[in-house]
């Protein structure tokens, strides 16, 4: 299960907009003081080795809206795989079919990505896929039931979706709304501010 608190708050949290969405354009405007009724009264310290290895792995699970459970899973598998951990790992996560929905502009934000896919509206390869964490292989096709794609509210999303955000290891034919998995990205290719040596170090040392 992922995040389900106020999404603008998690944003706050780690100094990031997590979604392009103009709901949260303005939402890390700088204040005086630290969130909070104290705030004034309030210090912001300097953390830890520790506080920024799980800070950063906190933030992960916030981008990809993902929980503590499958991401044990996802570090057991990119463990396995020959490469960087760091890599693998985001590689696996950029996989997910909500986050392709979500980078092809099916969905403003992860979480409205994660609603679609869990409402039986997406489809991969023709086939209906109500699973947000099925890993998408090279080749595989995604496409919006018909209801989906006579939405005025998709429909405007998708074409609000400026084209370089869409990452060049996925194709979207935005007339047919449907896109393409090309092929596993490379790390460079991977939006995500994340520093993913941090995160093996906080597993790597508990």
């Amino acid at each position: 299960m992922g995040y389900r608190g106020p999404k603008a708050r998690l944003m706050r949290r780690f100094g990031e907009i997590f979604t392009h969405s103009p709901k949260y354009e303005r939402i890390l405007e700088r204040r005086p003081n630290p969130p909070g009724q104290h705030g004034a009264q309030r210090r912001r310290v300097r953390m830890s080795e520790y506080a920024r290895r799980l800070f950063e792995k906190q933030k992960l699970k916030a981008i990809y809206n993902v929980s503590e459970r499958q991401l044990l899973r996802y570090m057991a598998e990119a463990s396995r795989r020959p490469g960087p951990t760091g890599t693998n790992l985001l590689q696996i996560l950029e996989r997910r079919l909500d986050q392709v929905v979500y980078r092809l502009g099916f969905a403003p934000t992860i979480w409205s990505a994660r609603q679609l896919v869990n409402h039986g509206h997406v489809r991969v390869n023709g086939r209906k896929t109500d699973i947000p964490s099925y890993l998408v292989d090279p080749g595989d096709t995604i496409t919006l039931s018909e209801k989906m794609q006579q939405n005025p509210r998709v429909v405007e999303w998708l074409a609000a979706r400026p084209s370089d955000l869409i990452p060049p290891y996925l194709r979207l034919d935005r007339e047919a709304m449907t896109g393409e998995f090309l092929r596993v990205p490379n790390r460079e290719e991977i939006a995500a501010n994340i520093n993913e040596a941090l995160i093996i170090e906080f597993y790597a040392r508990r």
